[in-house]
């Protein structure tokens, strides 16, 4: 019988929401985004969740999930580090944070051996976003580098208190994405939502484009290409200041080679996410309301 795998990126530190937004309480019964997250993976049939952290926090996620998972899903930890990258690169003396999306997943390599989803432990992305998925991993050769996706209409991911990032995916009529670029500032102003382009100007953009959120699933095949285009990364921006290594940037690659192909599962859910402190006032209404229309029980591990 197929297991498949949850695997959560919880090791951003939050720069922009001012804390470790992935801990943070987001009910008067101290669930977080996370909570709610594994639920809906645990509701889906998933059987193993990996946690991304950093090992400053690993005592801290180990101390709130621990006891309330267990005999429910198996549970590993893997740290994401600055240090944690193949010898031989030099690394600029400044740098702080590690390399982005990409190399935290990389991390996971020998820990995740069964076909798996990447989500971001900051989104909440609705029940029905892990039951489609799911049934789509089902369909994944375990050796292809084939891969799948939900995406999300762009005006349902937009934080009214600043720019976000998202993927901007393509897709064609065979519902496969064709590639996803990263727009890394994206925001509503006076109605209307706009991406600014690499001089600074501001691009208009449409309600319905389909976005990643991070809500990805692959094959262990993709850890392997993820390991082969993080070297090759490295070896022409390790000494950068702020760069990063991001997760789209191997499915394109994948996609542009011909040697796998994504299907695209569209959601047509609203997305909710604490970019910034001002955000978490909604997602604490939003996840109320979801439970007194018992979509979620009032204690969820109990």
């Amino acid at each position: 019988m197929s297991t498949y795998t949850l695997v959560v990126l919880a090791a951003g530190m939050g720069s922009r929401y001012g804390g470790l937004k992935q801990m943070d309480t987001m009910s008067k019964e101290g669930d977080t985004i996370i909570d709610f997250s594994l639920y809906d993976a645990i509701q889906a049939g998933f059987k193993k969740v990996v946690f991304i952290v950093r090992e400053e926090f690993i005592d801290q996620f180990k101390n709130k999930f621990d006891d309330k998972l267990r005999g429910k899903i198996e549970v590993a930890y893997v740290c994401q580090e600055l240090d944690k990258i193949p010898n031989g690169y030099p690394v600029h003396p400044n740098r702080k944070k590690p390399w982005g999306t990409g190399h935290a997943l990389l991390v996971t390599k020998g820990v995740v051996t069964d076909n798996f989803i990447v989500i971001n432990g900051d989104d909440f992305y609705s029940r029905e976003a892990f039951k489609t998925i799911i049934l789509e991993l089902a369909n994944l050769d375990k050796e292809s580098y084939n891969m799948c996706m939900v995406g999300f209409n762009l005006d349902k991911t937009i934080s009214e208190n600043g720019y976000v990032s998202r993927g901007q995916c393509y897709v064609n009529n065979d519902y496969q994405l064709t590639d996803v670029i990263e727009r890394t500032h994206i925001e509503m102003v006076d109605g209307k939502i706009y991406r600014k382009d690499n001089n600074g100007g501001l691009i208009e953009m449409e309600n319905n484009t389909t976005v990643s959120m991070n809500f990805w699933g692959f094959t262990p095949k993709f850890l392997e290409a993820l390991e082969q285009d993080f070297i090759d990364f490295m070896k022409d921006r390790s000494e950068e200041l702020k760069s990063e290594f991001f997760i789209p940037t191997v499915v394109n690659n994948i996609i542009q080679s011909k040697k796998g192909a994504v299907k695209v599962l569209k959601s047509d859910a609203k997305w909710y996410g604490v970019t910034y402190a001002e955000d978490k006032a909604v997602v604490t209404k939003a996840i109320q309301e979801l439970k007194e229309k018992n979509r979620y029980p009032i204690h969820l591990w109990e």
